[in-house]
């Protein structure tokens, strides 16, 4: 029988003579970073992936991503684990396979540019510690945010992976921003660039099918580097999106193993290999290691299935609906219902595309769709018919002032202006590279963690995250105790939990923790219970404080003369309490809340407007405010927000100190 051809694919039934394998796809694993990024929040832990490493390096990988995105974040601030010590650990037991990261441009892993003296030194120490493909992107497609990064990557001999972030304004591409033309005008710019492949980067599983066709066979028509393609499962279409991208001719894809692949992970690489038999494009791939290497990832699934959706749909519709990233869908709910406020999300929506169109219809990508999604929530919630914008995120101004980059249309002037207005940098906007207008930091931070910082990775540690790096270094090395909720859970933890599940659904009460009773003394009395029907006999001991009683005789109770008042009631039968201590105990205070609320005439409060955690307060005690000054800067959803003061005074009381966490309504401050 004939072989069909279907674009750059060949195909023929297993019957007919073997289909020769000319073109073989390549495959990047992700499930040791954007696998568990994307269903678990990132918190894979190191451990974990130890033990079946080296089998999955035998399988044939182009690549594995193990590294960056936010894994840097996660691991110092969720995990308590070094995250520059993964790579070096890993590397013991994957000898073959190239590692792979995803570096957000000058974002480098964190959510906003960095100076160059930083990126410099951090993609040094990245080469240094093993890195060698680095897969680089900008929120806003602007490249000149690639070209300190890339200088050392290039200067390291290291491979230069130029990602384009896919969006769209429209249901498929095209329309006046995101149409075929916007992307290989891009693929060029990156190839002048220097990148050795081209990568499209399809964070929110936008690709339809066929546009994934028409997309790859252009840029193989139009460039000469090779293609690779990143597609998120969170909207169904990415496993179609590949087979038309691979019949397209498509150098590289990317996959999960099967146990962390599909909902808003990525197509399972099981599946694909099966696909691809028989065909020119055949991985080689033998299916036994793969199902191996998939059966030890369903062994240890249970310790992270408590951060798994628990949604029916392994599909999230709102995706073809509003064009909305699984991770900021996500986001947009937690922070929501964090904030007692889940019914608002329809307004959200509605509001979302609203917002991106004054921002500069950004691509939704991080950090730019947590810049946009928490705007838009903030929006809905505290603006007024009077006036919008009336919350605006650091982040929000940084991006409006130019500090992200070009964004790909011109931002609403109004917006821009309102933002800008008092901005520390100034309110006229730049037009240049970010990075030019940022003041050095690396030996700032040297001299912040002097005694602290051990080495140049732990001096960037701090320089990315200032507070949770701090803290981190602190845990490394013992000079504070790692929280309960830090440390690795085991499989045997599990098991425990799972235990008091089952006990809870069959109507049994939570074990008690047993305590062993101390010996009965001479003050120990007995009482009658009767609690709905049920009578409990307990006996009582008062210890310390008050004087022994040894007996009490219930005194037997006269009967009442006749009152014109009400009926007497019946004889109480329990005992009268003992008699109270000349002296009465000091009272005891009642748990007071961290941030109380002052007293009549004390002042006004500054409340939390939402959970997050505080980065820095701007003002002191005893000092002045006036109204609108910024008391402090509160972090939520990796957004800091300004909190203002609401009069003119004297700073009378601060709560909290920087790094705690608060929830809605606490007290912050209080203003005299």
């Amino acid at each position: 029988m004939e072989k069909q051809h279907h674009g750059k694919l060949v195909a023929g039934l297993i019957d007919d003579q073997p289909v020769e394998v000319t073109q073989p796809v390549k495959i990047q694993d992700l499930t040791f970073r954007d696998g568990h990024q994307s269903l678990f929040a990132t918190r894979g832990r190191t451990e974990d992936f130890i033990p079946i490493a080296e089998d999955i390096d035998k399988v044939g990988f182009y690549s594995m991503e193990v590294w960056g995105g936010a894994t840097f974040d996660t691991m110092h601030r969720f995990l308590g684990e070094d995250p520059w010590e993964r790579i070096r650990t890993l590397k013991k037991y994957i000898k073959n396979t190239p590692f792979s990261m995803l570096l957000r441009g000058q974002n480098l892993v964190g959510y906003r540019n960095y100076p160059d003296d930083v990126a410099e030194a951090f993609v040094e120490r990245a080469c240094a510690n093993g890195m060698d493909i680095f897969r680089v992107f900008d929120a806003l497609n602007d490249f000149r945010n690639f070209e300190t990064v890339v200088k050392i990557i290039k200067k390291n001999n290291r491979h230069f992976q130029g990602a384009i972030c896919y969006s769209l304004t429209e249901s498929r591409m095209g329309g006046p921003v995101y149409n075929l033309q916007y992307y290989l005008r891009k693929a060029k710019e990156l190839e002048e660039m220097g990148a050795d492949t081209i990568c499209i980067k399809d964070m929110a599983g936008l690709i339809a099918p066929y546009d994934a066709y028409e997309l790859v066979r252009a840029l193989k028509e139009n460039v000469k580097a090779p293609i690779h393609l990143h597609s998120h499962f969170t909207s169904g279409m990415a496993d179609m999106s590949l087979l038309k991208a691979i019949e397209a001719g498509v150098d590289i894809v990317d996959t999960c193993l099967a146990p962390w692949a599909y909902r808003t992970s990525h197509p399972a690489i099981e599946p694909l290999v099966v696909a691809l038999r028989g065909t020119n494009r055949d991985t080689g791939f033998d299916i036994k290691l793969l199902a191996k290497c998939s059966q030890y990832m369903e062994k240890i699934s249970p310790k992270y299935r408590h951060l798994l959706d628990d949604r029916m749909s392994i599909i999230d519709i709102n995706v073809l609906l509003h064009q909305t990233p699984g991770g900021m869908l996500s986001n947009l709910v937690n922070q929501l219902r964090d904030m007692d406020a889940i019914d608002k999300l329809d307004e959200v929506f509605r509001q979302l595309p609203i917002v991106r169109r004054e921002l500069g219809q950004v691509p939704l990508v991080t950090p730019t769709s947590q810049i946009v999604g928490i705007q838009t929530v903030n929006n809905v919630l505290f603006d007024n018919a009077s006036e919008r914008y009336k919350m605006i995120t650091a982040q929000v101004k940084d991006l409006l002032y130019g500090l992200y980059g070009e964004t790909p249309v011109p931002v609403d002037p109004e917006v821009q202006k309102k933002a800008l207005k008092g901005y520390p940098r100034g309110e006229t906007p730049i037009t240049s590279r970010p990075a030019d207008v940022l003041e050095p930091e690396l030996e700032k931070a040297k001299k912040e963690v002097e005694g602290l910082a051990k080495d140049l990775d732990d001096i960037l540690t701090y320089a990315l995250y200032p507070t949770t790096g701090k803290r981190y270094l602190r845990w490394k090395y013992g000079l504070e105790e790692i929280p309960k909720e830090v440390k690795a859970k085991t499989i045997d933890d599990v098991k425990q939990e799972e235990e008091l599940i089952k006990k809870a659904k069959a109507g049994l009460l939570v074990e008690k923790v047993t305590k062993e009773a101390p010996p009965k003394g001479p003050a120990v009395r007995t009482f009658n219970v009767f609690v709905d029907g049920e009578y409990f006999e307990v006996e009582v001991e008062q210890i310390g404080g008050a004087p022994v009683i040894t007996s009490i005789t219930p005194a037997v109770q006269p009967v009442a003369a006749p009152q014109p008042a009400p009926a007497p009631t019946a004889p109480s039968l329990v005992p009268p309490p003992p008699p109270k201590p000349a002296a009465a105990p000091a009272p005891q205070a009642p748990p007071a809340p961290k941030a109380a609320a002052p007293a009549a005439g004390e002042g006004t409060a500054v409340e939390a407007p939402m959970p997050g955690m505080i980065i820095r307060y701007e003002v002191n005690e005893g000092g002045a405010v006036s109204e609108g000054d910024v008391v402090l800067i509160l972090e939520a959803m990796k957004m800091e927000n300004s909190i203002m003061s609401p009069i003119s005074g004297t700073v009378k009381k601060i709560n909290f100190k920087d790094g705690d966490s608060v929830q809605k309504g606490d007290v912050l401050a209080i203003i005299g």
